[in-house]
C-alpha cells in the first residue's frame, strides 16, 4: 500500500520570484512555520542534499531527516526525495510551478508509504500532510506575495524623498 497527497495555491506573484523565494533552502525557517533549522549538506549544480529539523512537536520532539532536492530551473520543477526515511518506507515529492493569471500556481504532490512500525499509517500520514500543507503554502503565499508587493519593478524610478 501507498499515500498521495496532492495539493496546491495560487500566488500572486511573478513565476521567478515564486520559484527563487521557495528554492532558497537557507529561508526555509523563516519561510515556513514548521521548520527550526536547515542544513545543507551537500550541493553540486541543481542538486542540494541538505537536513530539515522541524519545531519539536506536541510530545516534544524535533524530528530530523536528510533529503535530497534537485531543481529544474527550466521547466520550474523540482523533485525530492528522503535519504534518511525514518518513518517512512519512502518519500517522493514533486514540486511544480506554473504561469497562471496574473501570478503562479505551486503545486506539492507527495508520495509514500510508511513503516509498519511508524505511528502513523499511510492513511494518517496523508490526513496530517494534507492539513499542514494548506498552512505551509498560506503562510509562503503571504510571504511572498509581500514581497512581490515591497519589490521595486526593474526601470522604475524610485519617488524620491520629500
Amino acid at each position: 500500500m501507498s499515500a498521495h497527497t496532492d495539493n496546491s495555491i495560487f500566488i500572486d506573484a511573478d513565476i521567478d520570484l515564486v520559484w527563487s523565494m521557495t528554492n532558497d533552502l537557507e529561508s526555509w525557517p523563516t519561510l515556513f512555520t514548521e521548520y527550526a533549522s536547515v542544513e545543507i549538506l551537500e550541493r553540486t549544480d541543481n542538486t542540494f542534499k541538505f537536513r530539515l529539523t522541524m519545531h519539536p512537536d506536541e510530545s516534544g520532539t524535533a524530528w530530523s531527516w536528510v533529503s535530497e532536492r534537485i531543481l529544474d530551473p527550466v521547466n520550474h520543477k523540482v523533485r525530492a526525495y528522503r535519504v534518511e526515511t525514518g518513518p517512512f518506507e519512502y518519500m517522493h515529492i514533486e514540486w511544480t510551478y506554473a504561469p497562471e493569471g496574473t501570478g503562479t500556481r505551486m503545486r506539492w504532490v507527495q508520495d509514500f508509504q510508511m513503516r509498519p512500525s511508524a505511528p502513523a499509517n499511510d492513511e494518517q500520514m496523508a490526513a496530517r500532510i494534507n492539513t499542514n500543507t494548506p498552512r505551509e503554502m498560506a503562510a509562503i503565499r503571504d510571504k511572498v506575495e509581500l514581497a512581490a508587493r515591497s519589490a521595486v519593478p526593474v526601470g522604475s524610478a524610485v519617488p524620491e524623498q520629500v
